[in-house]
């Protein structure tokens, strides 16, 4: 876990960017990674250390949230075990994001789409949040 204290940020428009996090595992041309660094926008709900969360620029659902870890996974195949904190932690986001929105007890979807075959258009692993139906 990242002391946010006494680690190096900066602060660009409304996005907190951890300077070596958000540099050392990022894809030059990943628009995601671009997005967490403050290279291109997004409406952000969310942020912290490990994750964002933004609006999707084409939803699908009156609520549509992508919860992405900052540290580029390229897809879900990729995953390691190391990443296992990342997945706990985006879907307990996705839980709290469900509170936030006043869906929790509606209902919601998450969605990992993996691979081109499963509808991964941006290789950079993130769960769709969806609900508010």
């Amino acid at each position: 876990m990242v002391d946010i204290a006494s680690h190096p940020f900066h602060i660009k428009g409304n996005r907190l960017n951890f300077c070596d996090l958000a540099t050392d595992s990022m894809e030059k041309n990943c628009p995601f990674c671009q997005i967490i660094i403050g290279e291109k926008p997004a409406d952000f709900v969310y942020q912290d250390e490990s994750l964002v969360v933004f609006k999707d620029i084409h939803p699908h659902a009156p609520i549509h949230l992508l919860i992405v870890p900052r540290e580029h996974i390229r897809s879900l195949n990729d995953v390691k075990e190391k990443d296992k904190d990342t997945l706990y932690k985006m879907i307990m986001k996705a839980k709290e994001m469900a509170e936030e929105h006043a869906i929790a007890e509606s209902g919601y979807r998450l969605v990992f789409n993996v691979e081109g075959g499963g509808g991964q258009v941006i290789f950079h692993l993130h769960l769709h949040f969806l609900g508010g139906w």
